[in-house]
Parts: C-alpha cells; sequence; structure tokens
C-alpha cells in the first residue's frame, strides 16, 4: 500500500474462505482498494466469503462504499458453477448493499449469475471513473473472456480479472467468449503507459503480480507478432 491508496490483494482458500476446498482450488485473488483518509473502500470480485472480506475491511478501520466487478462468472460474483452453488455478490449485498458497478456489456450476465436486480447494478462505458472518497479508479472495457469484462487501472496498478494473467489469458472458448476481441484487449492493455504492475484475477503464476514490462516479454500471449497468429494459437 502507498500512502495515498489503501490496496490489498487477497487470496481465496488463504486471506479468506480458508478450509472452503473450492476456494482454495480456484486461487481467485480478490481486491480491497480505498481511501486512508475518507476511510472509503470498494470490493472487487468479492466470491466465496463476503463476510471475511468485511470482516478485513472492518479490521483495517475501512468502511465498503461499493463494488467493482470483472465479469460474471461464479468464482469472481458467486452463484452455481459445476455443481457447487458460491456465496457472493448476493450476500454481500444482504450484509452491506452498495452500488455494484458493472460493465454495461455484462449487466445481464451479472444479473443472471447472481440474481441480482437491475437497479442493483451501476452499468458503465470504457474509460468511465468511479472515485473512492479521492481516489480515482478508470475502467477499462476488455471483452474476449466475457463481452463485459473490464480492468480496472489506479496508482499505477492495473487490476485485470480474467482478462490478463502472469502467465497466459482468459479463456475464450465459455459463452460469451470472443478471441479476436481478446486479442485487441490484451494489445490495449501492453500499451498502458507508465509500466502499471498487473495484479491477475487468479494466481495462474508463481509470483502474485508482475510490472506490465515483465509481462510482456514473458507472457506467451504476447508472442505472436499480428492477429491471424494469436488466432492460430490461441482461438
Amino acid at each position: 500500500m502507498s500512502d495515498d491508496v489503501y490496496f490489498r490483494q487477497l487470496l481465496s482458500g488463504r486471506d479468506f474462505a480458508v478450509g472452503d476446498p473450492v476456494a482454495t482450488q480456484m486461487v481467485n485473488f480478490s481486491y480491497l482498494i480505498g481511501d486512508p483518509i475518507t476511510r472509503e473502500a470498494v470490493v472487487v470480485d468479492p466470491a466465496y466469503s463476503p463476510a471475511d472480506l468485511l470482516d478485513v475491511l472492518a479490521a483495517d478501520d475501512m468502511r465498503l462504499t461499493g463494488v467493482l466487478v470483472t465479469h460474471h462468472h461464479p468464482d469472481h460474483v458467486g452463484g452455481d458453477m459445476f455443481g457447487h452453488t458460491l456465496s457472493g455478490l448476493a450476500e454481500l449485498m444482504g450484509l452491506h448493499p452498495v452500488p455494484v458497478h458493472v460493465n454495461r456489456n455484462e449487466a445481464e450476465w451479472v444479473r443472471r449469475t447472481t440474481g441480482l436486480s437491475a437497479t442493483d447494478l451501476t452499468e458503465h462505458d470504457h474509460d468511465d471513473e468511479v472515485t473512492v472518497g479521492d481516489v480515482p479508479i478508470r475502467l477499462l472495457h476488455t471483452p474476449g473472456h466475457t463481452p463485459g469484462s473490464q480492468c480496472f487501472l489506479l496508482d499505477g496498478k492495473l487490476v485485470a480479472g480474467d482478462t490478463l494473467f502472469l502467465q497466459g489469458c482468459g479463456r475464450t472458448d465459455f459463452p460469451g467468449g470472443d478471441p479476436e476481441a481478446m486479442y485487441h484487449s490484451l494489445r490495449a492493455l501492453a500499451e498502458l503507459t507508465g509500466d502499471p504492475v498487473v495484479h491477475p484475477g487468479h494466481l495462474y503464476s508463481e509470483k502474485p503480480l508482475a510490472p506490465m514490462s515483465e509481462v510482456r516479454r514473458t507472457n506467451m500471449v504476447y508472442r505472436p507478432g499480428s492477429k491471424e497468429q494469436f488466432l492460430s494459437m490461441f482461438g
């Protein structure tokens, strides 16, 4: 954490939802982002145990004021997955109702997955900004894994969800996936200025985070030199 931003990367099965076999297997990251002066905070992708995440905020003397959703899959927002019912947004809203920020193209998917109503969701377009206290967060629409996947850029950090991992990228063979859209999204992230530190949606690598320059150098998704090469490898 910097002096200007409250930021925590929390691993499911280790830092929260301890003992949950699905959370432990899926190795999701949830993120807490806030203003250390106003003590306001948002949570990114509160699946598995929202109560645990609220407890972390309370222990840090932070107050939840919103949710940022990267995409609609149940391991990120709760819902039914492979015969398991995962806690998530619906449970969080029952404990502490706050605005849920989603990309406009993902809203209907989030509603179907979580059972939330349209009035629970705040829909956004690419490059909208959500302010938490005095901390601005850019919302970047990055379709490919899902139609409304989005990443969050703040304070030299890129919270990348399942669009970009340190090794690999999100699958494009699920409903709503689009390999060509993923190629363009990955290129757009690679061209962000300032070499932001990538914070992925899962721990699919030895390290939990890395600068974009390192990800571009070591991640196989950046090896193809053209869209056609990318699609031949990942389409």
